[in-house]
């Protein structure tokens, strides 16, 4: 009998989707918490007195530090019963929480950032695996999806809010709400998630292991490509928004909100077509993401034209991480865990690198060459998976 059958033969289809909603509650407030200082970085480097570029680590830290935590929390953790684990896991983060809302120094606000990503790399390795223990196999496509959704709902939800608050009570305030809110996501998780003893301790030989076969070789190939050429572009969208579109700070908030939603919808048709062909599904979210990025120096100098482009940008993307997730666990079967630290430490690290890269080549030449350089790179993967065999 597999671990999945054991997990889930004595659970009722109403608690396995609570414990989904619960795990996708988890990663909500990962989510929230990663990218909650982009819409707070002047007010944080007003209080410190520092520069943009040195307030800007709160955002490149988690990243790489995720990418490292995926592989060495998992590995540290053996066979610990991975209910424990995620509940531990939340405790930290709002721990963090609680020490940027409270930092006296900036040194205190980046190690607040150092444990978000701690915990972001080993959160998402485990709890991005766990829907077809929770459900079954049979319901697995759709709870992946529904986890998954937790990626766009964090910058459609949580960042306006968390902005919001930052402007009524301070940057201080939106870190309390989200220890607060993260608390309320520790109780869930204990609630709703049944006992989950380890399938089988990851191991480095695991993951050495798994890198050798071709298929996952091919797919951190892939998610490389289209999550540089994504977070290298989107990273830089407000700027282009304001110097070729002339969009007003206002009216980018919209729109930026509509491509989040956009983005959700992508999310759930991506879960419904991998089913069909994950390959094809795959290619068409990354030919989608080169081409719009690539049109709109061009064809986004009008709010019609910025604005339909953003949505296809925002449907294609939505199906990015659940493509990666899918196309890692298929590559994978007998060792989902291990699957899984593979896709957080490979997504994580190229969002850190992406935002990077794109800082310097807009730096070097321009915001518009940036968007045309991250649409070929996007175009490269849709070479790649064309000559691939079908997932």
């Amino acid at each position: 009998m597999t671990a999945s059958t054991l997990d889930t033969s004595a659970r009722t289809p109403l608690k396995g989707w609570l414990a989904v909603l619960a795990v996708t509650l988890g990663i909500f407030s990962l989510v929230t918490t990663e990218i909650l200082p982009i819409g707070l970085l002047t007010p944080i480097g007003e209080d410190f007195r520092i520069t943009p570029g040195t307030a800007g680590l709160t955002m490149t830290l988690p990243g790489f530090l995720a990418a490292l935590a995926a592989p060495a929390v998992t590995v540290a953790a053996g066979r610990l019963d991975r209910r424990i684990l995620l509940c531990a896991l939340m405790v930290v983060l709002a721990l963090s929480d609680v020490l940027a809302a409270t930092a006296h120094a900036y040194w205190a606000v980046l190690v607040s950032r150092v444990l978000v990503g701690l915990v972001i790399g080993a959160f998402w390795a485990i709890g991005s695996g766990l829907a077809a223990r929770l459900v079954g196999p049979e319901r697995a496509g759709t709870a992946t999806a529904v986890i998954f959704s937790a990626v766009p709902l964090g910058s459609v939800l949580g960042v306006p809010a968390g902005t919001f608050l930052g402007e009524l009570f301070g940057w201080r305030a939106a870190f309390a709400v989200m220890a607060v809110f993260t608390a309320g996501v520790l109780a869930a998780l204990a609630l709703a998630l049944p006992p989950l003893p380890s399938a089988g301790a990851t191991r480095l030989g695991v993951l050495r292991e798994m890198t050798r076969q071709r298929a996952t070789r091919l797919g951190l190939l892939v998610t490389v490509l289209v999550v540089l050429a994504h977070f290298g572009t989107y990273t830089y969208v407000t700027p282009l928004l304001r110097q070729v579109t002339q969009v007003s700070p206002e009216l980018i908030t919209v729109f930026l909100f509509i491509y989040g939603t956009a983005g959700i919808a992508g999310n759930f048709a991506a879960g419904a077509a991998i089913a069909r062909d994950l390959r094809l599904t795959f290619l068409a979210a990354a030919g989608l993401i080169g081409m719009v990025t690539c049109a709109l120096p061009f064809l986004g100098d009008t709010e019609p034209g910025a604005l339909a482009l953003l949505v296809v940008w925002g449907f294609a993307y939505g199906a990015v991480p659940v493509c990666s997730g899918t196309w890692f666990a298929r590559a994978a079967p007998q060792a989902p865990e291990a699957a899984s630290v593979l896709f957080t430490s490979s997504f994580q690290a190229t969002l850190s690198a992406g935002a990077l890269l794109g800082g310097l080549v807009v730096d070097a030449v321009s915001v518009p060459a940036v968007m045309v350089t991250g649409g070929v790179v996007a175009l490269l993967a849709v070479a790649v998976l064309s000559r691939a065999r079908s997932a």
